[in-house]
């Protein structure tokens, strides 16, 4: 339902549908190749668009976009701890539980649950052996965008 999106954007490997509430963001979608586009709709939006398009381009640029999300204490804790992630780096769903004080699967499912990959960067949680998941499956192709991302980011490793 593309309808609910202040802002399609194009990206690699589709585009992403932007939703915002008073100038924070609250939804971030991956929607396949061809969706229509949208521009946004007032300068917070189009903010916010600018610095995705930029961190798509180059993964060390800034994302610093207001948020509003709703989730549990324990989302809102590993939602923080995925932000302390750095560009370039993973860390497993094992090692992200033991800094929260929880377990993995636990963690995989905040994971899923976090409405603004890329801004809090759950893509950066792998498994012991291998990718692990990615927004739970909701996009048929979430682990090619997972590959995607981890690449994307690891340019900034390399050419530190």
């Amino acid at each position: 339902m593309q309808t609910s999106y202040q802002a399609i954007i194009p990206a690699p490997f589709g585009a992403l549908g932007v939703r915002m509430v008073s100038g924070r963001l609250t939804g971030l979608e991956f929607l396949p190749v061809g969706a229509p586009l949208r521009k946004p709709m007032d300068e917070a939006m189009a903010k916010v668009c600018r610095q995705l398009s930029e961190y798509l381009i180059d993964p060390s640029a800034s994302l610093d976009i207001p948020l509003q999300l709703h989730g549990t204490s324990f989302q809102q804790r590993v939602w923080q701890a995925l932000q302390a992630i750095p560009c370039g780096t993973t860390q497993t769903y094992s090692e992200l539980a033991m800094r929260v004080g929880s377990g993995a699967r636990a963690v995989a499912n905040a994971c899923g649950a976090n409405p603004v990959a890329l801004v809090i960067p759950c893509h950066r949680v792998v498994a012991k052996h291998g990718l692990g998941g990615f927004m739970q499956g909701r996009v048929s192709e979430s682990l090619l965008i997972k590959e995607w991302l981890l690449r994307h980011e690891r340019r900034v490793e390399t050419s530190a």
